[in-house]
């Protein structure tokens, strides 16, 4: 069996409301369930929430909300490894167990059924405990700088001042969007980011973070250029 899992709790802060806030015609989390339902990938997609109104919001958008999140599992410490678990293992108490499982952020609405699709392909191939989405930099991240609390800057890697842009390592950072991973790597609470992990490569306009206001204007600016790109 195949489930997909998609977090929401109720307590965003920095942005209010914000799995179930509209995004381009639809509430945020809409774009994640319908992704997972398009997919053909899932015999369940269930959305893990302490909130009423997300619940219904899931529902009516065609996901399953078969039980509540504990208390517990929804302050602002909590990780998404133990929501995960705790879902396949209710998933795993209430009926058939569960092989691979697949959370999706509720704030991904670049998500594709094909890069599900693809990433399910990736963690069967690999043979490795997850695989999960992400995407390059968009410049080196060994001439990054800081600014300290003098306000004067300085590189982080001083030693790369003079390297070219082409003779430095490309680097990689989680896209945000879905988390492929057998049943019993969630379970367990391996680790995500390690050498067990297999990557599903994005392209880089398709990936935006989303945490404060100024990421969700961007997201909406993108997802307009793409829908008009694609109509």
């Amino acid at each position: 069996m195949k489930l997909a899992v998609i977090p929401a709790r109720g307590g965003s802060k920095r942005i209010p409301r914000k799995n179930i806030k509209q995004f381009a015609g639809k509430p945020m989390i809409a774009w994640s369930i319908e992704a997972a339902l398009r997919s053909d990938c899932f015999d369940r997609v269930i959305v893990s929430t302490d909130d009423a109104e997300i619940a219904d919001v899931a529902r009516h958008h065609g996901a399953e909300v078969p039980f509540i999140r504990p208390a517990n599992l929804a302050d602002d410490h909590t990780g998404t490894i133990p929501v995960v678990a705790h879902a396949v293992q209710w998933q795993a108490n209430h009926g058939p167990a569960v092989d691979a499982v697949c959370c999706i952020y509720a704030t991904a609405p670049f998500v594709q059924p094909a890069d599900l699709r693809q990433g399910l392909e990736v963690l069967q191939r690999s043979g490795t405990a997850y695989a999960f989405s992400v995407t390059s930099f968009a410049f080196p991240i060994q001439r990054a700088l800081r600014i300290g609390a003098d306000k004067r800057v300085e590189m982080f890697q001083p030693e790369h001042f003079n390297s070219r842009s082409q003779d430095l390592e490309e680097a990689w950072h989680d896209a945000g969007q879905f988390y492929w991973g057998r049943a019993e790597a969630w379970l367990a609470g391996k680790q995500l980011f390690g050498r067990d992990a297999a990557p599903v490569v994005l392209p880089r306009y398709r990936v935006q973070d989303i945490d404060t206001p100024e990421d969700w204007e961007r997201a909406e600016w993108m997802f307009t250029a793409l829908s008009r790109t694609s109509a």
